[in-house]
């Protein structure tokens, strides 16, 4: 499957805002954000202002880059939201926060969601006890996810369990001892006060 694989500090400059692609980084002076937090191009600090249609497109980038997903794929989640009863705009979120890669996210197993893609298909992840190398996998509520023992020594993945604490959420469990999680329930849209999306926009543009 394609994927990005350009530099992502530019994505976040593009959006004005931290995506928290790169992990640690993010989190010191070296971010770009804190370095120079203007558009990439030579005409980044000229562009003028968005249009409706600019601003509901915006949103709908900073979703895609969040998650990590690319257009197909998002397209899909959204149809697959918009089939289902309830709010379109955070079952849409619901789904991108079920994917394998963003609980072991989560979980505190990679610093990044795209460490925990690639963390993922390399067989370092564990579903109720199974090998699952799929990113796009959707936990249900009451799946463990666990780190395969073979993994659990890397000193990358010590690192980021150390600051993994922040990323976890309620409706997360963590089992030190076991290296593994329990998605206790599909988050509300109040829990995830850590995205800063206007999901309603995103809405909007695909219902044209």
């Amino acid at each position: 499957m394609a994927r990005y694989v350009g530099p992502v500090c530019r994505l976040c400059r593009r959006e004005g805002k931290k995506l928290f692609l790169k992990g640690d980084r993010c989190q010191g002076p070296k971010c770009a954000i804190e370095k120079r937090n203007v558009p990439p191009g030579q005409h980044g600090l000229s562009r003028t202002k968005l249009s409706t249609y600019g601003v509901q497109l915006r949103e709908k980038q900073r979703a895609k880059r969040i998650y990590g997903v690319l257009e197909r794929q998002f397209r899909r989640y959204f149809e697959k939201a918009e089939r289902l009863r309830g709010v379109t705009g955070t079952l849409l979120l619901q789904l991108l926060e079920r994917r394998l890669d963003n609980v072991v996210y989560r979980l505190g197993f990679a610093s990044s969601r795209s460490a925990a893609r690639q963390f993922v298909r390399h067989d370092h992840i564990t579903v109720n006890g199974k090998k699952v190398n799929i990113p796009s996998y959707l936990v249900r509520p009451g799946d463990v996810v666990a780190c395969a023992e073979k993994a659990r020594n890397m000193k990358y993945v010590q690192s980021s369990l150390s600051t993994a604490p922040g990323r976890r959420k309620p409706w997360l469990t963590y089992d030190d001892q076991a290296f593994s999680g329990t998605f206790v329930s599909v988050p509300s849209r109040e829990d995830l006060d850590d995205i800063d999306l206007r999901e309603q926009l995103i809405i909007e543009l695909y219902s044209k």
